[in-house]
């Protein structure tokens, strides 16, 4: 790892720096409940996180539809997504935090990187407006000299696009701009955009391995980017 010479680091937020499932469930859940639709489980919820939150409520309306015995369709299901994102919306910023805490080794891993003087960015599928109180109220956010959220460009992670745009921000280049991250996702776009990935494995990766997916290298902590990055020996 050392050898890429890196000139900058894009991190990713739920599943990554922050265990936000119970804010994820106790929101979403909230909101389907408003709407008489059965509240989800917690593994679904899981499962479909990290495409963004409407990919999320989509895959779960859906979901729940079909196990109340309600004939779905995309119509059916397109028909209750804008009022169940409002009550979503309502919900989370309300909860923001609430039900969610920073993985261990995150804050260590942050401090290693600000020390090693590369610039960080945030950059994640979550809406901005949730992203950054998020990561002020868990002490995050002056880590950071850029923050970009799923609703920040025209397409989300897998897609190339966003990474490519945080490259443009952080004035570094693809090759050498390291992406961290706990899912598929990130991976893929990393792979598309040209990016370095490493890939934590205490996170979300919609109920796969994330050993399966190719990467620099799997973490079982934050605090280890600085060892990984020095090129010493990484202890699992």
């Amino acid at each position: 790892m050392k050898s890429l010479q890196l000139q900058a680091v894009m991190i990713d937020l739920d599943g990554t720096m922050v265990d936000t499932i119970g804010d994820f469930e106790v929101a979403l859940n909230r909101a389907l409940t408003d709407l008489q639709v059965p509240p989800a489980s917690r593994a679904l919820i899981e499962r479909s996180i990290g495409k963004g939150s409407e990919h999320l409520i989509r895959t779960v309306l859906g979901h729940q539809l079909a196990q109340a015995g309600v004939p779905v369709d995309a119509s059916e299901v397109e028909a209750l997504f804008t009022p169940v994102w409002t009550r979503y919306e309502h919900h989370y910023l309300a909860i923001n935090g609430e039900f969610s805490q920073v993985f261990p080794g995150v804050m260590e891993g942050l401090a290693q990187l600000k020390a090693m003087g590369l610039p960080l960015a945030c950059l994640t599928n979550k809406p901005l407006s949730f992203t950054r109180p998020l990561m002020a109220s868990k002490g995050l956010a002056p880590y950071f000299a850029q923050v970009f959220g799923g609703d920040s460009f025209e397409r989300k992670k897998p897609d190339p696009l966003p990474l490519l745009k945080t490259c443009e921000a952080l004035q570094s280049s693809p090759a050498r701009t390291l992406m961290v991250g706990d899912s598929s996702n990130d991976a893929q776009a990393a792979n598309a955009a040209g990016c370095p990935v490493v890939l934590m494995t205490y996170g979300y990766n919609h109920g796969e391995p994330i050993r399966n997916t190719p990467a620099r290298a799997w973490l079982d902590s934050m605090a280890q980017l600085g060892d990984l990055l020095e090129g010493r020996e990484v202890v699992r």
